[in-house]
């Protein structure tokens, strides 16, 4: 086992654990996705006055030959749970990449002696490939599945397809030949729920029941999936995003990306959906792909019994994780373009194709668009999180079901009259990015038309704006502040919820009602010096669409505070190539106005409001402290609980281990010489004095417990010894204290370490959490670590 082969070769490097768990799904189930209670937190009391001081032997050695018969090596057998983790706590991550190593060496030594070995040596080095193309193949399927289920069950909240009952409304009148260009959305398969109920297509009557019936599917639905959230998979609510960026970091929730969390999950992600919430499914679709990741990555031992190889993405990216992140998202691609859940046999939710390219000048209002991208992102982020610490803080956070219901009929009662507010939200946005073209019979399309045009082109040239587009850019202002209202309390309730689809169509609603403006101020003011270079009369100059693409991506700028990645995933999502440079200026402007209020982005802040333990690459830290001023002990604090290497007993050590809760503790040689040898965790001491007790005789809670390489000499009545030495870290990660904490943040960060211990000249003075670092960080920052940490 290649455990205990790393015990014995010293690779092993124990340390503490970072958070205890919570005591029920109740108290998980809190803020936005989901929220532990780290109240009693085990880092923070790493530290102890009450040092057990370990009984002192002034024994001869009268029998030293047979009592050294009697030592026990308690790791020259496994001892389950050894080098394993509990719930809510950190791994150590260098002791896992030696694990690695160490299994890898054993492999490649063995291949030559069997073709079993030789056999056993591919599948290890193919299983990488194997789990990437599985999660790929399953997070494709998933995908293309939620997506048309979601279709189908909000076009429910309206009507029925009698001819197909699967058939969603786009997809029941396909094949009707009695449609008409105007109203295509029309055709008697189609019914609906006035007609089947009362027989009224038309009139008061039928508006009436179609409005109840949206509101009671919305309710419906919404009800429906916070009761599944909250019964079967507490940890199904939320984006999760927070939660992924915290297991990547090396944390450990168990049942986070689980089978039930996924079942549950894509079910409630479809009816969150369907029930017109201000949400959407992105974010909770990478929480879906992690959980499928996870539960094939147990079929096999490399990724199985190493928590390090399921996060290797997270702080560092080898070339090989990359190739394979590659692979998988071709897998995916592959499986939804065969299942084409949009029905447009593309793999892009909102293809464009614009025929005017951008011109200079719109630079001014693209960045006017990325200037109220970042004022709606720090906005959103301050209101949500103020609100979800709110919930948090009063009654009203304990009727999650109650919540989610009033959230939803406010959400059905509003949206249902105005025509852009009760569409599915990505519809909204597609219908927001699509340019007006001969055959769009969209109300934002309603423009005056040129009578004596003889002939349907591509490039329509900018037109008057028609009733309609006026009648559309109100009802659009009214969708505006709906959604910007209704956004700020539906993200963090317990439904799946995603964020990047509501962000996109505030983005994208404000970017339409620029582009018109725009669009009408060039055709009435065409001679004007900023125009009249470039914008002729006639000419098709402007495009609306284009605005609505730059300012979904502004908005979806201010709120996760992305820029790269961001514009690469609007490329994605609209094909938009050759408009890069729009996006690059509105999302840079975005960010940088957003980072005028606050550097955090929207899960950074949820992160901070939950009290994760998560140190973030991007925060800077410049101040001149030394490792000696974080440390703890500090000065009139108790000293550390320390073990020595040879002076004290089994009772000794399980008497500090009952009378205190912390979750490791250092080996010095004596009390005197404080001088360090090592690093021994709770939970390895724990499991290795119990399986002693079982397996061997003679271990009493008199006996010795020895961490150093050579017994001590010990009478012949003498107990068995306990030898422990193979728990031991023996290499545990150390700084001065005179260190800069500039370079101790800096360790933490690139090596995902829990804690190091502070010398001075070899002599153990303390140790550095990292929620010390989190808390010292806070103080810097001028806050309250009470009020951010381990709420």
């Amino acid at each position: 086992m290649e455990s205990e082969q790393l015990f014995h070769r010293g690779y092993y490097r124990n340390s503490y654990n970072s958070i205890t768990s919570a005591s029920s799904d109740e108290e998980l189930l809190d803020g936005a996705g989901v929220i532990m209670d780290f109240q009693t937190s085990e880092d923070d009391n790493l530290l102890d006055g009450d040092t057990a001081v370990g009984t002192h032997y002034t024994m001869t050695n009268g029998g030293s030959i047979n009592s050294s018969t009697h030592l026990l090596d308690l790791l020259d057998e496994p001892i389950p749970g050894v080098g394993t983790y509990d719930d809510f706590h950190t791994i150590d991550w260098v002791r896992e990449k030696c694990k690695d190593r160490e299994r890898h060496r054993r492999i490649n030594s063995k291949k030559k002696e069997s073709a079993w070995e030789m056999t056993k040596s591919l599948y290890d080095a193919w299983s990488g490939w194997l789990v990437v193309t599985l999660t790929g193949l399953a997070s494709g399927a998933l995908a293309g599945l939620i997506d048309i289920a979601a279709d189908w069950m909000t076009d429910l909240k309206e009507g029925i397809c009698l001819s197909a009952l699967w058939y969603n409304h786009e997809q029941c009148c396909w094949g009707s030949n009695e449609t008409t260009f105007e109203e295509r959305d029309k055709c008697p398969q189609w019914k609906t729920w006035a007609e089947l109920i009362i027989g009224q297509a038309e009139g008061p009557g039928s508006y009436i029941m179609n409005y109840i019936m949206y509101i009671f599917w919305a309710l419906s639905f919404a009800f429906l999936a916070v009761s599944l959230v909250k019964v079967f998979a507490p940890y199904a609510c939320g984006s999760g995003i927070p939660e992924i960026k915290t297991i990547l970091s090396g944390f450990i929730i168990r049942g986070y990306l689980g089978k039930w969390t996924l079942m549950i999950k894509t079910v409630t992600l479809v009816l969150a959906v369907a029930s017109g919430l201000s949400l959407g499914k992105e974010g909770p679709l990478v929480h879906v792909a992690c959980c499928c990741g996870n539960i094939f990555s147990y079929l096999f031992p490399k990724y199985s019994t190493n928590e390090a190889k399921k996060r290797e993405v997270s702080y560092y990216f080898p070339l090989k994780t990359l190739w394979r992140s590659f692979f998988a998202a071709l897998v995916a691609a592959f499986v939804l373009r065969s299942i084409n859940p949009f029905g447009n046999s593309r793999l892009v939710l909102f293809y464009v194709e614009y025929h005017t390219p951008w011109y200079l000048f719109e630079l001014f209002p693209f960045i006017l668009l990325g200037v109220f991208g970042g004022l709606w992102g720090a906005f959103f982020i301050r209101a949500n999180i103020a609100w979800c610490r709110r919930r948090k803080s009063t009654k009203f956070g304990k009727y999650p079901v109650l919540e989610v219901i009033i959230v939803a009929a406010i959400t059905a009662v509003i949206a249902f009259p105005n025509p852009y507010t009760r569409l599915n939200t990505s519809e909204l946005i597609k219908e927001l990015f699509t340019d007006c073209g001969p055959l769009e019979s969209s109300s934002l399309c309603d423009y005056r038309n040129d009578m004596n045009a003889s002939k349907i082109v591509d490039d329509i040239p900018d037109r008057p704006a028609g009733i309609g587009v006026y009648s559309a850019i109100w009802q659009l202002c009214l969708a505006l502040i709906f959604k910007i209202i209704m956004t700020v309390f539906t993200f963090g309730i317990k439904v799946p919820s995603g964020l990047f689809i509501p962000s996109m169509a505030i983005g994208a609603i404000a970017g339409r009602i620029v582009g018109i403006a725009v669009e009408q101020l060039a055709y009435y003011h065409h001679d004007w010096f900023i125009f009249k270079e470039w914008c002729e009369v006639g000419a098709d100059c402007i495009t609306p669409g284009l605005y609505a693409m730059v300012g979904a991506a502004a908005c979806l700028g201010g709120v996760t505070r992305m820029t790269v990645s961001l514009v690469v995933i609007v490329f994605e999502l609209t094909g938009g190539l050759e408009y890069i440079v729009p996006l690059m200026a509105a999302v840079m402007t975005s960010k940088w106005v957003g980072d005028a209020f606050g550097r955090e982005g929207i899960y950074e802040a949820h992160i901070r409001l939950n009290g994760y333990p998560f140190l973030d690459a991007k925060e800077e830290f410049t101040h001149t402290t030394l490792a000696a001023d974080v440390m703890r002990p500090r000065r009139n604090d108790p000293p550390l609980a320390v073990l020595t290497q040879d002076n004290m007993t089994v009772d000794d050590i399980e008497n500090m281990i009952n009378e205190t809760s912390y979750n490791g503790f250092p080996v010095i040689m004596s009390k005197e010489s404080q001088r360090l040898v090592g690093f021994a965790l709770r939970r390895d001491l724990t499991i290795a004095i119990e399986s002693a007790r079982k397996k061997q005789e003679g271990i009493v809670g008199s006996s010795r417990v020895c961490f150093a390489q050579h017994t001590p000499s010990l009478p012949a009545e003498s107990p068995r010894p306990l030898k422990l030495r193979s728990i031991l870290d023996m290499s545990p990660f150390t700084v001065t204290d005179h260190t800069p904490m500039e370079i101790v943040v800096d360790i933490f960060r690139k090596l995902g370490l829990r804690q190091c211990l502070v010398t001075h000249n070899g002599r153990l003075l303390g140790i550095i959490t990292k929620k010390d670092i989190l808390r010292h960080m806070a103080q810097t920052a001028n806050q309250d670590p009470a009020s951010i940490m381990f709420n």
